[in-house]
C-alpha cells in the first residue's frame, strides 16, 4: 500500500495528519506540495478532491480521502490505534478535536480575510466575531479539557497541539497564554514531543 498526501507545511490541518502519521511510524508517505484558495486554486488537488482542499490523502487501493478528521480516523483504524479511546470517552475526544478544529476554522477565516480581501472590503465585526470564537474555545480548553489533555495521547491532544501551534504562527488573537496558564503549561510540554518537532510549520 502506498500513500500520497497533498500537503502544505503551514497548514495546521495537514500538520495534524502528519502528526498522526508520525505516531504510527508512516515514514514513506509521499508529500506533494499544494497551495491556493477558492479565489486562486493554484496547485490545490481539485482532480482528486472536488472541494480543492488539503489535506488530501491519495491511496492506491481506492479514492482519495479528504478532511483532516476523516484522514486521521482512517489512519487510526488502519493501524488499529487507540487515539479515539473507547466507549463514552470517544465522544469526549471527538468533541475536543472539534473544538480545536473550530479554533482553526476561525483563525483561518481571519487570516484569509486579510490575505484575500482588499483592505477596504474587510468587515471588522466579522473578524472580531471569529476572534471571539477562538477566545471562548481557549477558555473552554482551560476550564474543561486540561485533564484529558494531560492523559494518554489521543486525537484531541494532537488537534489542540496543531491549533495552538497555528495561533503562534499567525497570531490572529495575539498573546493567549496569560489567560490560560494551565493550557499554556500543557502546550509548552506538548510542543517538545517528537511529533510536533517533526512537523514544523515552515
Amino acid at each position: 500500500m502506498s500513500y500520497t498526501l497533498y500537503d502544505n507545511p503551514t497548514s495546521p490541518y495537514c500538520r495534524k495528519v502528519k502528526m498522526v502519521m508520525h505516531h504510527f511510524g508512516m515514514t514513506d508517505v509521499a508529500l506533494v506540495p499544494a497551495a491556493g484558495n477558492a479565489a486562486a486554486p493554484g496547485t490545490m488537488p481539485m482532480s482528486v478532491n472536488p472541494l480543492g482542499k488539503i489535506p488530501c490523502l491519495q491511496r492506491d487501493d481506492g479514492p482519495a480521502l479528504y478532511d483532516s478528521r476523516v484522514i486521521c480516523a482512517y489512519l487510526n483504524d488502519l493501524h488499529r490505534g487507540d487515539l479515539y479511546g473507547t466507549g463514552a470517552q470517544t465522544w469526549d475526544i471527538m468533541t475536543l478535536e472539534a473544538t480545536a478544529d473550530g479554533i482553526l476554522d476561525a483563525a483561518l477565516t481571519i487570516v484569509y480575510e486579510a490575505r484575500v480581501r482588499p483592505p477596504e472590503m474587510i468587515y471588522e465585526p466579522w473578524t472580531s466575531g471569529q476572534a471571539d470564537k477562538i477566545n471562548r474555545a481557549l477558555d473552554a480548553l482551560e476550564a474543561r479539557w486540561i485533564a484529558m489533555l494531560q492523559g494518554p495521547l489521543n486525537l484531541g491532544q494532537i488537534a489542540v497541539g496543531s491549533a495552538l501551534g497555528y495561533l503562534d504562527l499567525r497570531g490572529p488573537v495575539g498573546e493567549w497564554r496569560t489567560d490560560c496558564p494551565h493550557l499554556s503549561a500543557w502546550f509548552a510540554e506538548f510542543a517538545q514531543t517528537e511529533m510536533m518537532l517533526a512537523t514544523p510549520p515552515n
